[in-house]
């Protein structure tokens, strides 16, 4: 009987291939729009909301007013969200879009959506990890950055 043996590179990468997979978590099915509101964020850290409670400093952010027609405001955050490393549009609405984002290292994946309120004109976002309970910071840091870059065009 002749025994296989399987050099150590090949383990190392079944394993971190194994271990990378696992990072991702599933696609949630309840994002989008739900009465004219997004989804809360869960009670942890990793998770930012134009739609959360001023007084929650851990989730809140401020929406962003605008002036623009919802459709040049779509096109400018599509355009901004492009420009991202290791970003991919998932859902794209007349007034709504779902983009994932992707750690380079551990391959983590944050859930994000904009939503246009045209009646209120205000833009409203959230960005939650899927996995974990803390993100130190990214998504307060990518969310600030990405309504910059949309303000910038506003």
């Amino acid at each position: 009987m002749r025994i296989m043996c399987i050099p150590k590179p090949i383990y190392l990468l079944l394993f971190f291939s194994l271990f990378l997979a696992n990072c991702t978590g599933s696609r949630p099915d309840d994002l989008g729009i739900r009465s004219g509101k997004l989804k809360p964020c869960p009670p942890t850290p990793n998770c930012v909301s134009s739609m959360e409670n001023p007084s929650d400093k851990e989730h809140y952010m401020s929406p962003v007013a605008f002036s623009r027609s919802v459709p040049e405001l779509i096109y400018v955050i599509k355009k901004s969200i492009e420009n991202r490393p290791r970003t991919q549009i998932i859902k794209e609405e007349p007034a709504y879009i779902y983009f994932e984002n992707t750690s380079l290292i551990m391959r983590y994946v944050d859930d994000s959506e904009f939503f246009v309120d045209e009646k209120k004109k205000e833009l409203h976002f959230r960005s939650a990890s899927r996995l974990g309970s803390s993100d130190i910071g990214v998504n307060r840091k990518r969310m600030s950055e990405l309504l910059e870059a949309i303000q910038k065009k506003e």
